[in-house]
């Protein structure tokens, strides 16, 4: 995509009115808005400008939700913006993933929202643009003002609504804007989407060209995401937030809880779910190839899980962002010396760590909490355990490690890589013979030097592609071979019924079945019976699951297993007020220093995070608040 570079000019009215005639003067070889619409392939152009806005989700240093959460550690020296605020040093001064102004790692969305504005007012300008074409168009840029709006909303709560850009000469007045109210925001986005849609197209007549770009399921399915954001705890009746007034006058938050915020949500969740599968979009399941014979059952289903994210093939992948290409983060992934004759090359890191928290967050074998299975010794989760050869498909046999890894649900084996634990891929297809991790010096994946090694002990499996190789002197990765590298999935299928399970559960009385249906789909996928089957048989509490409250909880902890390492956790934990519950506390992992299984698998504490009431809402930065006297801040910064 082509950046046009696009040269604004203020000042005050005096100096313009004074000076007009020199501003008139156009220098040559300077792009001018003019210019860029003067033919199609110049709009064309300027369109791909204002995709490029888009935020790089699929990145450890742009993505808050990567790396500003619980979700995963890093070594010390690692240098990532928006772990700064993991680590409690967020700030007002120069805030750290600032996407209100464009800096310490973020994109400027209000300056992508003025080229949004610019596209849709000159547009019509083009003279060689059939007709149909030019409304898609308008309607692609009306998506991505939507989603940049509701980025922003996301951060920091209520934002001021850039419908319109300003004229070069507005007054100082004019250009010192008000935050609005978060509902008035989001009817605004989602008069946006609703606009876009009917002109966007359904499926691409050339989707190796057109793939990443817009269409009506990927725009159903952002309205769906940004209503059941609306409908939560964090933006649907929180008081706390009374405080936050405009200094004319004007309440930023509505206090009083609405219901049918959610009968919104849950139809629009369903309308989004009806547009994917019409155009074949459906859960992933692996499909064994001739070259992969050797492939049992358990290996298919940990399949299942790790490619309906990485594999760019994937049905499930309702949109999936082609400006955030899934390199580097597949490197921070990759176990270093997963094969140990690639141990020395240093194309891989293995430095992004899923946390202890995250691997005790999935269920039993049975498809329940570890903290809820009768079945299963969760008192004596940290003692040693010796895998047997009935082990092998997940653990090394005769190689001891920590009961916590045993007797746990496919999800735990196919998303992270443990001490002991087997990886699939790496250039080995047979379940007979797969590689194995060995975390404990002087073992191949342990730290190699400060910046190469997993502060928890453990790896995020889940996003690397099990095509992906590192060998002694090159790998795949970084060579983007067509079936290694894969663009970040922003929503999956499996996202959106869970969406829908929640939705219905809240503005219902309750469960019922269709809500079961959705969040049963997911876990038949993932291996596991029915809730309903497994709470009843398994549970310490059976009938949990005929609540609200108890469904609640499940529908809940169900998306933050599905969704784990993908970017979804941090938003959810917000979204439902539980993020001061859940993120403040002690980041802890395995003491991955020590040689000795006794020693190695004993939990240290690698940092005590704090989240408080303000950090659900980003900081706007102390320099735009004092330079516009309408803005106010967040509480707490």
């Amino acid at each position: 995509m082509k950046n046009i570079k696009i040269v604004l000019m203020a000042a005050t009215l005096s100096f313009l009115s004074s000076c007009k005639d020199y501003l008139d003067i156009v220098p040559d070889n300077i792009e001018t808005i003019e210019s860029a619409f003067t033919m199609r392939s110049r709009a064309e152009e300027y369109l791909f400008t204002v995709y490029s806005y888009l935020p790089n989700e699929g990145s450890l240093h742009s993505n808050p939700a990567i790396s500003s959460g619980d979700e995963f550690w890093f070594p010390q020296i690692a240098v990532i913006p928006g772990w700064e605020p993991a680590k409690n040093n967020q700030n007002v001064v120069n805030p750290y993933l600032n996407y209100w102004d464009g800096a310490q790692g973020a994109k400027p969305l209000f300056e992508g929202l003025r080229t949004c504005n610019i596209f849709l007012e000159n547009i019509t300008k083009v003279p060689d643009l059939v007709e149909v074409e030019r409304k898609r168009w308008i309607a692609e840029v009306k998506f991505l003002k939507a989603y940049y709006h509701f980025y922003l909303l996301r951060m920091y709560g209520p934002i001021p609504l850039i419908k319109d850009n300003l004229p070069i000469s507005a007054g100082v007045d004019e250009v010192q804007v008000y935050r609005r109210p978060v509902d008035e925001g989001v009817s605004y986005i989602v008069e946006l989407l609703n606009e876009a849609v009917p002109d966007l197209p359904e499926t691409f007549a050339n989707t190796s060209s057109e793939y990443g770009r817009i269409n009506k399921a990927i725009a159903l399915a952002v309205k769906a995401k940004v209503l059941i954001t609306a409908a939560s705890p964090l933006f649907n009746g929180n008081a706390e937030y009374s405080a936050l007034i405009n200094n004319d006058g004007k309440a930023l938050f509505n206090p009083t809880y609405d219901a049918k915020k959610w009968e919104k949500a849950a139809l629009a969740t369903k309308e989004a779910i009806d547009a994917a599968l019409q155009i074949g979009h459906k859960l992933y399941y692996y499909n064994q190839s001739p070259s992969q014979l050797n492939v049992n059952d358990i290996t298919k289903t940990k399949l299942n899980i790790r490619n309906s994210v990485t594999d760019r093939t994937s049905k499930e992948i309702i949109w999936a962002a082609t400006n955030s290409i899934a390199v580097n983060i597949q490197q921070s992934a990759f176990p270093r010396g997963l094969d140990p004759a690639s141990r020395d090359n240093g194309s891989v890191f293995g430095s992004l760590a899923p946390t202890r928290k995250i691997a005790d967050m999935f269920y039993t074998k049975n498809g329940i909490p570890i903290t809820e299975d009768k079945t299963w010794n969760y008192a004596n989760r940290f003692e040693l355990r010796t895998p047997t050869m009935a082990d092998k498909y997940n653990l090394k046999p005769f190689y001891k490690t920590v009961a916590l890894n045993f007797d746990r649900e496919p999800r735990f084996y196919a998303d992270l890589g443990f001490d002991g634990g087997a990886w699939f891929g790496q250039g080995r297809y047979n379940d007979e013979n797969p590689w194995y991790v060995e975390n404990r010096p002087p073992g191949s994946t342990s730290m190699i030097n400060i910046g190469g090694y997993s502060v928890t002990g453990y790896f995020a499996k889940k996003l690397v592609n099990i095509n992906s190789v590192v060998t002694a002197n090159s790998n795949t990765i970084t060579q983007g071979g067509s079936s290694t590298v894969y663009a970040w999935p922003m929503i999956r299928l499996s996202d959106l019924y869970l969406m829908y399970a929640e939705a219905l559960n809240e503005f219902g009385s309750g469960p019922s079945g269709e809500s079961f249906q959705y969040i049963n789909e997911v876990r038949t996928r993932a291996g596991l019976k029915s809730v309903q089957e497994s709470w009843t048989n398994f549970s310490t509490n059976p009938t949990k699951f005929n609540t609200k409250e108890g469904f609640r909880d499940i529908i809940q902890q169900e998306r933050l297993i599905e969704l784990a390492l993908e970017g979804h956790r941090y938003w959810d934990l917000r979204r439902w007020k539980k993020a001061s519950q859940v993120i403040n506390g002690p980041v802890k992992g395995w003491d991955v220093f020590e040689t000795d299984p006794a020693f190695y698998y004993r939990e240290k504490v690698l940092f005590n995070q704090r989240y408080t009431a303000r950090d659900y809402l980003w900081p706007i930065r102390e320099l735009s608040v004092i330079v516009n006297k309408n803005l106010v801040q967040n509480p707490g910064w």
